[in-house]
């Protein structure tokens, strides 16, 4: 790695080894708070054990969301807040947040009306009936209303449901299960890249916070000395000890392990593993007519197919994980989504060969005993312990989800605020976010944008830098035209070298799989093939200071990471 992205993280914290606030945590509620506490001048610091965004916030189904389900369960508040969070987010997150309608194919009428409130009084315990029209129909009212008058600028951003019979079910959709008596069409918001929208909150952070907002990604919380931190660079193995006076534990599932390397083993977390495929079936594409297929599978849980950079997204699973235990994928889920596939799709075949990617994360939901997973709350709550023998606080965040990411953040902020006896200068509350800042949201706007920035790059090129990046594509675009060794790459059709290596010389990129899984879609979309793998670390390697045994190395690490899941795939230390 340069010696130039190195300082921005570990060696930035070594040279000012305290701050008033500690985060520990990378994920997106980690880094939310970030940005909201350098916002506030507070002096920040952010430490991730791995890379920025490689936990659970990896792992998500791509959605912004009001949480239509927990409405089930009775969690009214969260579910306002998160369509409140929702509508914000297609406002300062355009570039990344678009709206996305939903339809929920339904095969029975009053099924579940009478055995849903006695689920919730017993936790999701007892016999599963089918949800039906009448239970989703009333599901979708109570949602409307909270998306209609729940926006923070005072109207709805999404239009009201709407309920067909089988007859024009079918011929919108005319793969769906013949079955089917009734679907309902809503309409939530898709999160086309979550790990870029992470980023962007970092840079804000950064931009807002200057020398006084620090982050480094591969720096691990080990322990506790006398009141102080102890950080580790996973890199070299180097630590130091690091004062604040607010620690933030963000580490998600790994809350209690965080809490434990810090001399308090706390029980607070129960998270289940959630598990998606990827398909690369243009039938299957075809099918979903554009929207996201929404339903209730034969187990009771919830599941979706969910068409997304031409390619389809199939999830989710909802399992109980000891974090002890490799969190991937399995064989067992991959013939739960092939199942459930042709349970709403039956004349569309499915096999594994169409499989292009695969990930799993584990959700960051509080222990739970005997509630059944779907039942188990989604909010989130704050918990507070002393550090040690020293004056230090620690706040811990239980829960949160990718969509009331800064609604979770701004009350951790609060709480940090209070402890340091600060006023807040301001909301988090409409600032555009990243490359949603100045986004061109109509046709006309684009195109004014991208002949603006049209020069030394094509236009089409801008157009893709444009859908990749939102407004930040201007500092990209800049970046080709000052690498005279730009290329379009020719195992990644789309990329080129120079656009890589400003990724990987701006974006805290340490090892290849970074670039591959998070920087960009390049894995997601199963384009990560050996070739254009070698492609890629070729073009980074000068700006990384790799030379070729180091760039050999990251080739066989990217792919084994990228494949973990794949049962066909041979490791780079077995090959």
């Amino acid at each position: 790695m340069t010696a130039r992205a190195r300082d921005r993280g570990w060696t930035t914290l070594a040279g000012r080894p305290y701050a008033d606030v500690l985060i520990i945590g990378g994920g997106i509620n980690g880094l939310a708070t970030f940005r909201d506490l350098a916002m506030q001048g507070v002096d920040v610091a952010l430490v991730e054990r791995d890379d920025f965004v490689s936990g659970a916030s990896a792992a998500s189904s791509h959605m912004i969301h009001g949480g239509i389900r927990y409405l089930e369960n009775g969690e009214f508040r969260l579910v306002h807040e998160a369509v409140t969070e929702r509508n914000a987010l297609l406002r300062t997150a355009p570039h990344y947040v678009r709206p996305l309608q939903t339809t929920i194919p339904i095969f029975s009428t009053f099924s579940g009306v009478l055995s849903a409130p006695l689920r919730f009084l017993r936790h999701g315990g007892g016999k599963h009936r089918e949800r039906g029209a009448a239970l989703i129909k009333i599901g979708l009212v109570i949602y409307d209303s909270f998306s209609r008058g729940g926006g923070v600028f005072g109207r709805s951003t999404v239009p009201r449901h709407t309920f067909h019979g089988r007859a024009r079910s079918l011929a919108q959709l005319p793969q769906l299960n013949p079955d089917v008596k009734y679907t309902a069409t809503y309409w939530d918001a898709s999160l086309h890249d979550p790990e870029r929208l992470a980023i962007d909150v970092l840079r804000d952070g950064r931009a807002a916070g200057g020398d006084r907002a620090r982050a480094a990604n591969y720096t691990a919380a080990v322990g506790v000395d006398g009141g102080r931190v102890v950080l580790r660079d996973t890199l070299t193995g180097d630590e130091l000890r690091f004062s604040a006076s607010v620690v933030i534990n963000a580490a998600g599932p790994w809350t209690d392990f965080t809490n434990l390397a810090l001399g308090d083993p706390t029980r607070y977390m129960g998270g289940t593993k959630g598990s998606h495929v990827v398909l690369d079936h243009p039938e299957l594409l075809a099918a979903t007519g554009g929207r996201e297929l929404f339903f209730e599978n034969e187990d009771g849980r919830i599941v979706l197919i969910y068409p997304l950079k031409a390619r389809v997204l199939v999830g989710t699973t909802d399992l109980e994980h000891d974090m002890a235990d490799p969190v991937v994928c399995t064989e067992a889920e991959v013939d739960y989504f092939i199942e459930l596939i042709g349970q709403v799709l039956p004349t569309i075949p499915v096999e594994r060969s169409q499989i292009v990617y695969r990930f799993a994360g584990v959700r960051p939901l509080p222990g739970h005993d005997d509630v059944s997973p779907g039942f188990v709350s989604r909010d989130y709550r704050i918990e507070s312990a002393p550090l040690g023998e020293g004056d230090a606080t620690v706040l811990s965040l239980i829960g949160g989800k990718w969509t009331t990411f800064r609604a979770s953040a701004e009350h951790l902020a609060d709480r940090a605020l209070e402890l340091l006896a600060r006023p807040r200068r301001g909301s988090t509350r409409g600032v555009p976010i990243g490359g949603g800042r100045g986004y061109p949201t109509t046709e006309r706007a684009r195109q004014q944008w991208i002949s603006a920035h049209a020069a030394a790059v094509p236009p089409a090129r801008v157009a893709t830098l444009l859908d990749r990046y939102g407004t930040v594509a201007s500092a990209v675009a800049d970046a080709i035209e000052a690498d005279a060794d730009d290329a379009l790459l020719e195992h990644l059709p789309g990329y080129s070298s120079g656009e890589l290596r400003h990724l990987a010389a701006t974006e805290d990129v340490v090892h290849l799989d970074d670039l591959l899984m998070r920087r960009t879609s390049i894995a997601f979309v199963g384009a990560a093939t050996a070739d254009a793998v070698a492609e890629a670390a070729d073009a980074v390697a000068p700006v990384l200071g790799w030379d070729s045994g180091r760039t050999a190395v990251e080739v066989g690490r990217a792919l084994d990471r990228v494949h973990a899941a794949d049962p066909t795939w041979i490791p780079a230390a077995a090959r």
